[in-house]
C-alpha cells in the first residue's frame, strides 16, 4: 500500500494546467506540486506580506542588480516538483520571457517566511529545503516566525543543505556567497504573533 501513496497524484504538466486554470477562478490560493503532491499555500497575512517587503528592500539596498522575484520555479530534480517561494532572489532579467513556471538556473536564494498553519513544519522545514537542496540554489533563507528565528541554509550537495545557521531575530545574518547580504533581523520582531 505505500508504493501507492507514495506515486505521484498527478504529472507535472497536468499540475501546470491544473494550476493555470484554476489562477484564473480563485484568488488568493497559491498551488505547489513537490514531491509528487499537490499543496495548497494559505493566503499571506498582513504580517507575511510586511516581511517579505522588508527583505525585498534589503536585498534591493545591498544589491541593486538582484530582484526579490515572485516567480514560480520548476525543481526538476525533485520528482518535478513546482514550487512558488515567498521570494527568489536573482537578476533582476533572469525571469524574463518565462512562464508561470521557470528553471532555476541563475537563482542565487529562495526565501520562505512560515504561515501560520498545520501543514508549515512538513512544507518549509521539511520539503522545502530538500527541494530546493536537490536544485542546487545556493541558499535558502527560512524566516520562522513560529520560532521567531532566521535559518540559512547553504552549501546544496545535491541532496541536502550542508550548512545550516539557526538565529534568534535581533541578531544580524549574513547571508552566504553568492547572496553576500548582511540582515539586521530586529525589525522581525514587530512582526510576528
Amino acid at each position: 500500500m505505500t508504493a501507492i501513496s507514495e506515486r505521484p497524484q498527478m504529472l507535472p504538466e497536468q499540475f501546470e494546467e491544473f494550476a493555470r486554470h484554476l489562477g484564473r477562478t480563485v484568488e488568493g490560493i497559491r498551488l505547489e506540486f513537490i514531491n509528487g503532491k499537490l499543496g495548497i499555500k494559505p493566503v499571506p497575512d498582513g504580517d507575511h506580506g510586511r516581511i517579505v517587503q522588508w527583505l525585498l528592500r534589503r536585498c534591493i539596498q545591498a544589491r541593486p542588480e538582484l530582484y526579490l522575484h515572485d516567480q514560480g520555479l520548476k525543481l526538476e530534480g525533485y520528482r518535478d516538483g513546482r514550487a512558488r517561494p515567498d521570494g527568489t532572489l536573482a537578476d533582476a532579467d533572469a525571469f524574463v520571457g518565462c512562464g508561470d513556471w521557470a528553471p532555476t538556473s541563475g537563482v542565487l536564494m529562495v526565501a520562505e517566511v512560515t504561515s501560520y498553519d498545520s501543514d508549515t513544519d512538513r512544507r518549509d522545514r521539511v520539503e522545502k529545503p530538500r527541494a530546493y537542496a536537490e536544485a542546487g540554489i545556493p541558499v535558502y533563507l527560512l524566516i520562522d516566525r513560529d520560532s521567531a528565528e532566521v535559518v540559512v541554509h547553504s552549501q546544496p550537495d545535491g541532496v541536502r543543505y550542508e550548512t545550516v545557521h539557526t538565529l534568534p531575530f535581533g541578531k544580524a545574518v549574513r547571508l552566504p556567497e553568492p547572496v553576500g547580504i548582511s540582515l539586521d533581523t530586529e525589525p522581525l520582531k514587530n512582526w510576528v504573533r
